[in-house]
């Protein structure tokens, strides 16, 4: 593996840490270096080696991220903790936590047996398997499916070549584009648009600040809300109440839970309801309580 080196070196002394205010094991452990100046990528390497992987994670948090590109073919270590940005022309395999002060770029498919956090953008071109969480600071593509056993949180836009799946919550802040299904195994929110491929199964809320269009179906065992339309082919099920801003559209039925309405156009004026607010299914839905029901 090499090295591209395009930032000024960052060296770190007693005087630094004691500023940071670490906690009195990691700063004994420090001082037994016999170091009295360390360069900030030996200094997390040390961490990662000794075990105080937290350690190293503190340091990053406290100095923050480095201009420093690593290259390699592939990458394989039980636990890496990197200021800069890495490009791996092949595959990555973690077996602990794996996180980056800027870029993961990686040409093969990657899979991570921790905590998977990336300071800037992820691009995998294969798929991704993360064991932890995920967290992505800029937004990321993958081009095959993506898997978190945890919560993934992503603040820009995700972009997914096949399925996504989510043992915990899922929070992106950007456009979610997927190309298979999406299955959480908890809350879903997207502060964008939300654009899937296949079928969306969320185990409790999901909230699309804008537009959600679905090629499937949409189950959803808690709240449904959407602040523009909801488009659907198959199906459009909550087990409590569903809200849209605009329209309603699926090529199934459209059901909310018992004692649960379903209201469509929240957000556009009365008047504009045959236009914006057009309720559209297989049948006309139960429990109905805003919008325009419209069975062409």
């Amino acid at each position: 593996m090499d090295m591209m080196n395009n930032a000024i070196r960052v060296d770190v002394d007693r005087t630094l840490i004691r500023a940071k205010r670490p906690c009195s094991d990691g700063y004994r452990w420090f001082l037994r270096r016999q170091a009295p100046t360390s360069d900030y990528q030996t200094l997390l390497d040390d961490l990662v080696a000794a075990g105080r992987v937290g350690d190293a994670c503190w340091l990053l948090d406290q100095l923050g991220p480095t201009d420093e590109v690593l290259h390699v073919d592939n990458l394989a270590a039980e636990a890496l903790v990197f200021a800069g940005s890495i490009h791996c022309r092949g595959h990555v395999e973690v077996s602990g936590l794996l996180r980056t002060g800027g870029d993961l770029h990686v040409g093969g498919g990657a899979q991570v047996g921790g905590a998977l956090q990336v300071g800037r953008e992820l691009k995998v071109e294969g798929g991704l398997r993360c064991e932890g969480v995920l967290d992505l600071g800029s937004g990321g593509r993958v081009g095959w499916s993506l898997e978190v056993l945890q919560r993934l949180t992503c603040g820009g836009e995700l972009r997914i070549g096949g399925a996504l799946g989510a043992g915990e919550a899922v929070h992106v802040s950007g456009p979610l584009t997927v190309g298979g299904d999406v299955s959480v195994l908890g809350d879903l929110r997207c502060d964008a648009g939300l654009k899937l491929q296949g079928d969306l199964q969320a185990a409790g809320d999901a909230f699309i600040a804008r537009g959600l269009d679905a090629a499937g179906a949409i189950q959803c065992d808690g709240h449904l809300r959407a602040g523009w339309g909801v488009r659907a082919c198959g199906d459009i099920r909550a087990a409590r109440a569903i809200r849209v801003g605009e329209s309603l559209n699926a090529g199934g039925v459209i059901e909310s839970g018992p004692d649960y309405g379903i209201f469509a156009g929240l957000e556009v004026p009365m008047g504009s309801w045959s236009s914006c607010a057009f309720v559209r299914a297989a049948q006309r839905p139960d429990r109905l309580m805003s919008g325009v029901w419209s069975d062409e």
